[in-house]
This record gives C-alpha cells, sequence and structure tokens, in this order.
C-alpha cells in the first residue's frame, strides 16, 4: 500500500506551485478594476521607474556632463526639452499597448511598407539595437573603472595571481586593470539575468540610485558657497537656444540618449504589459465597463510615465550643470580609462574627497542597473522579433522564455568583447546615442500613424495631448535633421 504525505501523521502535502502567469496573453479572468485614489495609483507605478532606472546611467553620468563640461551651460535648454518631449510619444505606445494588447514591435508590424518576414521598421530597430550594444559596453567598461578605483588592491592581487600562471596575463592585468573587473560585472549581470532574482537587487540598486542623485542634487545646490558657483548670468545662456558651431555631433547624440531614448521608448510597452496594465484591463470589446477599465489604468500608464520623467529629469539636469560648472572650469572632459576618475572630481572638489567612494558606489549602481535592464529589454524585444520574422517561434510562455534568457547571455558578452575591442567609454556612447538619435523621428511617426489610424475614441488622447505628440514629432525631427545636414556637410568638406 502506497502512503500519501496526508497520511503520515505530522506529514502535510506542499501546496501545488501556482502556474506561471503569461503576462501577454489577455484573459477575462486577469481582469481587474483600476485604482480609483492617488495612493492606491501611485502603488501601481512601476514601467516608468524601470525606465528611469535605465535612463539614469551612461546618457546622464557620461554624455550629459560631457556636454556640460565641453559647451558650458549653453545646451541647457536641449537637456530639458530631450527630457520632457519625448515622453509624449512614450505615453501614446503605453495608451496602445494598454487598449490593444500589442507589444510594439507587434504593433509596428502592422505598419505599410515593404517586410521581410516583418516589418520594415522592425529591421531598423534590429539595426538600432545592436548599435546601442555599444553603450552596453561602455556601462561594462565603467563599472570596471568604478570598481579598479575602490578596489586598486584587489586588482594588484588579480594581476599578480594571473602573472603566476600567465607572465604576460599579469602584464596585461596591470595595464588595463578595469578588463578583469569588466568581464567580473559581465558574468555577474548575465547570472542575475538568468536566476530571475532582479526584485531583491532593485530594491538595493534603486536606494543607491537615489543617494546618488540626491547627492548631485545637494551638490548642486551647494555650489554656491564653493568655488564653483552657478551663476544667474551663465545659467541664463542655457536659454538662448543657440547650438554651438563646434558641439553639433555631441548635442545630437544627447538629444538621442539623455531623457527617454528610442530604446526606451521601444521597451516601455513590453513592461506595461508585464505590470498587468493590459492584462487588467481585459481584451477590447463594445463593453462600455472596458472603456471605463481602460480609461482607468490609462489614468495609471500617464502617471508612471511623468512621475519618471520628473525623476530621471532631476538627475539629468544635476548632472549637467555639474559638468558645467565644476569641470569646465577646469578644463576637465571625461574620457578614455580615467573617465571615472574625472567624473569623480564633480563631487570631490565642491564637497570634499569623503564623496569620493560614494560617488564610486553610486556609480556602479547607476551602471550596473543600467546594464541590467537594458539587456532585460533587449532580449525580449529580440524574442519578440524572432517570432513576428518567424525565424524563431516563441508563442508560448516557455519558448520565449527560453529565447529571452538565451540573449540575456548573448548580449552582455558581446558588449565586453565591444569594449574590449574599443575601450572608449566615450566614443562608445555616441555611437549608441546616435543611433537613437536617428531613430526617434522613425518611431515617433509611426507612433502618430497607428494614433491616428487605431486609435478607439472611447480611450483616445484629449486635444491637447495631440498638439503636444505633434510638437514632439517635429522637434524630434527638426534636431535629427538638422544633425544629419550638419554630418553630412562635414563629409563633404573633408572634416570628418
Amino acid at each position: 500500500m502506497n502512503e500519501t504525505a496526508s497520511d503520515i501523521p505530522g506529514r502535510t502535502e506542499a501546496a501545488p506551485r501556482p502556474a506561471p502567469v503569461d503576462a501577454y496573453a489577455l484573459h477575462a479572468d486577469a481582469i481587474q478594476d483600476p485604482p480609483t485614489t492617488l495612493f492606491r495609483a501611485l502603488r501601481q507605478i512601476g514601467p516608468g521607474l524601470i525606465l528611469a532606472g535605465s535612463i539614469v546611467g551612461t546618457g546622464e553620468l557620461i554624455a550629459t556632463t560631457s556636454l556640460g563640461a565641453e559647451q558650458g551651460y549653453i545646451l541647457l535648454w536641449l537637456i530639458l526639452l530631450s527630457c520632457v518631449i519625448k515622453v509624449f510619444v512614450q505615453v501614446e505606445l503605453g495608451r496602445y499597448a494598454i487598449t490593444h494588447g500589442k507589444t510594439t514591435l507587434a504593433a509596428l508590424d502592422t505598419l505599410p511598407g515593404p517586410r521581410l518576414g516583418t516589418s520594415w521598421i522592425g529591421w531598423l530597430w534590429l539595426f538600432m539595437m545592436l548599435t546601442t550594444q555599444a553603450q552596453i559596453a561602455a556601462m561594462e567598461g565603467l563599472v570596471g573603472q568604478a570598481a579598479h578605483m575602490a578596489f586598486p588592491g584587489a586588482s594588484a592581487f588579480v594581476a599578480a595571481t594571473a602573472g603566476r600562471v600567465v607572465p604576460g596575463w599579469g602584464t596585461f592585468l596591470t595595464d588595463h586593470p578595469e578588463h578583469f573587473w569588466a568581464s567580473l560585472t559581465c558574468l555577474a549581470a548575465i547570472a542575475l539575468l538568468l536566476s530571475g532574482g532582479y526584485k531583491r537587487l532593485e530594491k538595493i540598486t534603486t536606494a543607491l540610485v537615489a543617494l546618488v542623485t540626491l547627492i548631485t542634487v545637494a551638490c548642486v545646490a551647494g555650489l554656491p558657497w564653493t568655488d564653483y558657483p552657478v551663476r544667474f548670468a551663465e545659467l541664463k545662456t542655457g536659454f538662448d537656444f543657440a547650438l554651438p558651431a563646434t558641439g553639433i555631433a555631441l548635442a545630437f547624440s544627447t538629444f538621442g540618449i539623455t531623457g527617454v531614448g528610442a530604446s526606451e521608448l521601444f521597451a516601455y510597452p513590453y513592461w506595461c504589459i508585464e505590470k498587468g496594465y493590459a492584462r487588467s484591463t481585459g481584451p477590447r470589446s463594445a463593453d462600455p465597463d472596458w472603456g471605463r477599465r481602460a480609461r482607468g489604468w490609462l489614468r495609471v500608464m500617464q502617471l508612471d510615465a511623468w512621475f519618471s520623467m520628473v525623476v530621471f529629469t532631476v538627475a539629468t539636469v544635476a548632472f549637467y550643470l555639474l559638468g558645467a560648472a565644476v569641470l569646465k572650469p577646469q578644463g576637465l572632459k571625461p574620457q578614455g580609462s580615467d573617465m571615472i576618475r574625472t567624473l569623480s572630481q564633480m563631487y570631490v572638489k565642491p564637497l570634499g574627497a569623503w564623496t569620493r567612494d560614494v560617488f564610486l558606489i553610486g556609480a556602479w549602481a547607476v551602471l550596473f542597473k543600467t546594464l541590467y535592464v537594458a539587456t532585460a529589454a533587449n532580449s525580449r524585444l529580440t524574442a519578440d522579433f524572432l517570432d513576428l520574422t518567424g525565424i524563431w517561434r516563441g508563442h508560448a510562455l516557455a519558448g520565449r522564455e527560453r529565447t529571452v534568457k538565451a540573449f540575456c547571455v548573448g548580449y552582455p558578452l558581446l558588449a565586453l568583447g565591444l569594449f574590449f575591442a574599443v575601450r572608449e567609454p566615450k566614443s562608445l556612447v555616441a555611437i549608441g546615442g546616435y543611433a537613437q538619435g536617428l531613430m526617434l523621428p522613425v518611431i515617433a511617426g509611426a507612433t502618430l500613424y497607428l494614433r491616428n489610424r487605431d486609435t478607439d475614441r472611447r480611450v483616445g488622447p484629449i486635444f491637447l495631448t495631440d498638439i503636444f505628440v505633434w510638437l514632439a514629432f517635429f522637434a524630434i525631427t527638426a534636431v535629427a535633421g538638422f544633425s544629419v545636414y550638419d554630418l553630412a556637410d562635414k563629409l563633404f568638406r573633408g572634416k570628418v
């Protein structure tokens, strides 16, 4: 006779594990009413904060501060425009995902035009995403620099140990200590991505990101009492709406990478769907209750998007002002293997040497979190792209998860190899920023097309929002067009 767990005294049957939930499937039994109070709505935000975790990374730490260090205050208006204007496009992409239950690439797959398995814009996304692996490479390299500065003794020990095995390795790691730490960062990111333990790390790194942001804001607030004050006359030049003749390429790269970049615009609907906004709204129908739920969850999404905009705008402006006020007067330009050391001077000079270690820990947290979130998003989009093209079908939950995990391994390794080959974080960030800047008008235009073709009038944007979306499209296109013209002119004259 076979005994079961319930037949044995003192032993109870283990509760069966709940079946995994497919966040991308819309089922009637998953429908939930939206929160009706601000407090409850704030408890439902999340996708935008994931984006903020991705945004407050290489764009702010490298491109924004470099722009301030090179150009001073003159481009402050462009930084603010970059942070605010693209959120209107972000909200419309989120609206489409919630009301149609489609991912970004699935929605764009319905666009007219040439196809090769999937829509032409899907292939443009793939090109942009592969190019932005340069930014991931920069993150891994900068984390390596920060770790070496924080633990120089450990770097020396690793180099000495490697030298005892292969003498050439010891010499190489002595000259390039960041390579070991970049490799360790890559492996740690892969392990974390595969383990699914992001929530635990998110709490820690979010606190560190908040700490670094608060210190940065406090540093800016304290500048008037240091040798690097922000003078009103100089700050006012940041709103002359001028573009410096020598900084067009860097300005365009910064516009593409600061605030919500093209990569984040593509990723945001995926995070909205995985958060459950679309699943809670349910499949679209003529039922008035569906319209009521959709409007409620859209309000939550809009709160999420604009709340996160405040977070990353404050951080971005603070980094830019420090670059303009502290680095530029000293003639310091963050670049090469000394980039993290140079950036730390934004804190050390005004606040003292004690902030150096705080900055290093915060820089590690900011960059590692961005590396994690960007890789997670790129892997989801790649799995979706392969499914749409028919190269690798993964409709089922298990198949999609396997594909995502495969790219969670492949992309960090690809970026690590790119860093070893180039070893110049600033150039890597500029390459990725330029690719995103070129993609911004395309995705903004596609968003307007989808909005005009498919929006349900019950849940469509108000007239004022429509105006701002069109303004966003024109502003994004104007900046991209002017920068492409400038680059073409330089190529023609042989100045590039």
